[in-house]
């Protein structure tokens, strides 16, 4: 039979090995966990979106509905900011969607003039404000 400090050395040594083995185990598993799980469907990465851009108008209110009307509008007045473009003289129609977030400013009413400021969405123009005078 060995001597018991060899015994004890052998052991401590096992000890140690098992010890260290299972504290870096231990650490291989926290490092896996913190990081993000893959998936199969990567996701576009949310980036900073610009809100559509808003275009207004000016013009006179031919159609009243419950969630739109129309507005009688000269060819190419439509402005995005700053900027007018006088395309053609001839009047055309537009009609603008309104929404839960849509203010108006008066009363909407055939043959009133109306200055709308508006977004583009999917091809529906939606009016975000209506200023409406006699």
């Amino acid at each position: 039979m060995p001597p018991k400090y060899i015994l004890r050395s052998v052991l401590m040594k096992n000890l140690h090995r098992s010890f260290f083995g299972a504290l870096a185990c231990l650490m291989f598993v926290t490092v896996l966990w913190s990081m993000p799980p893959a998936t199969d469907n990567p996701q576009p990465v949310a980036t900073a979106q610009t809100p559509a851009s808003q275009l207004s108008v000016s013009g006179k209110i031919t159609a009243v509905a419950k969630d739109s009307f129309t507005l009688a509008v000269a060819g190419g007045q439509v402005s995005s900011g700053q900027q007018f473009a006088q395309e053609a003289p001839n009047a055309k129609s537009m009609t603008f969607h309104i929404d839960k977030n849509t203010t108006i400013e008066g009363k909407l009413k055939v043959n009133a003039n109306a200055d709308v400021t508006y977004r583009e969405d999917n091809g529906k123009n939606t009016a975000i404000s209506v200023h409406v005078t006699a």
